[in-house]
């Protein structure tokens, strides 16, 4: 299949329809070259909040209960790309009240073209998130089981935890999906190593979607860099340096590769290396070592 991360920048919008128009456009292009899974990025689903006018978005705590009040919409719209253009989005993740919750959660949600799959809360949250945001994390790892594969979800800092991978992987997983906010490049850098770092010990695809370009309007998103990148293994069959493929960095657009899950099944079973196999021999050595 061919898979698609975008490197999406924020804008503001006067109302709903122009920010359905931006979507479908985005998704229209990437259907029109072939790609069957969409990859948005974390924290994509901010510049809703500008339809709340310019004093919301660049409060912090409104911005993130405008967006939320969008929230039907939102899901309506994407289970009508999905359907209309016969694709998977995994849509801009953005803020979303769980179950028993008080606080906002950041939520991905996975749509295919018979309506919403599933969604993945953020697991691990970041200083900002905790500090400033009050963003609540998630409750458990989830992957899900499509016509394309098993997903996971790892959005931005949870790529860094190498164990959240490793439970989605244990679940089945074949392609792990990055959505990723991140105002520096040493936070892009971040996520970039731990993406390409999972798909190296999981023998797996992993997906990085980045928010791209300057938001100043948008309160806790204004600055915001990374490239758009798909990763593999670095094993036989598969490009020296893992890099399937990777766009230039704060550029917007589609990246995109082919993706075999048949080449992921021979790799894990016939590789050059077998990591994911061998994983579990880690325990027992340190186990056995004077730190255990």
């Amino acid at each position: 299949m061919k898979l698609a991360c975008a490197a999406y920048p924020l804008d503001p919008f006067a109302d709903f329809a122009a920010l359905a128009e931006k979507l479908t456009r985005w998704v229209a292009q990437a259907a029109d070259q072939g790609a069957e899974l969409l990859v948005f990025p974390e924290y994509g689903a901010m510049e809703l909040a500008s339809l709340g006018g310019a004093a919301i978005a660049a409060d912090q705590e409104a911005a993130l209960h405008e967006v939320m009040r969008h929230t039907s919409a939102v899901q309506d719209l994407h289970c009508a790309l999905a359907q209309r253009f016969g694709l998977h989005i995994l849509g801009a993740s953005g803020p979303a009240m769980a179950d028993g919750v008080a606080r906002p959660v950041n939520r991905a949600v996975l749509y295919g073209p018979e309506g919403v799959i599933g969604h993945q809360d953020k697991l691990i949250m970041t200083r900002f998130e905790r500090e400033d945001w009050d963003i609540a994390p998630g409750d458990r790892a989830r992957v899900f089981d499509t016509g394309l594969g098993k997903l996971g979800v790892l959005i931005c800092y949870d790529s860094e935890f190498p164990l959240l991978a490793r439970a989605m992987v244990e679940q089945g997983a074949e392609i792990l999906l990055v959505p990723s906010t991140t105002e520096t490049i040493a936070g892009y850098t971040r996520v970039k190593v731990g993406a390409m770092a999972r798909a190296l010990e999981s023998q797996c695809v992993s997906a990085h979607a980045p928010l791209v370009g300057m938001a100043e309007w948008c309160a806790g998103v204004e600055e915001n860099h990374g490239a758009a990148a798909i990763y593999g293994p670095p094993d036989a069959g598969w490009p020296d340096d893992g890099v399937l493929a990777q766009g230039a960095l704060d550029a917007p657009g589609w990246v995109m590769a082919e993706v075999s899950r048949a080449k992921i099944a021979q790799t894990r079973a016939d590789g050059v290396v077998l990591g994911l196999q061998h994983w579990p021999e880690q325990y027992d050595r340190i186990k056995h070592s004077p730190a255990g």
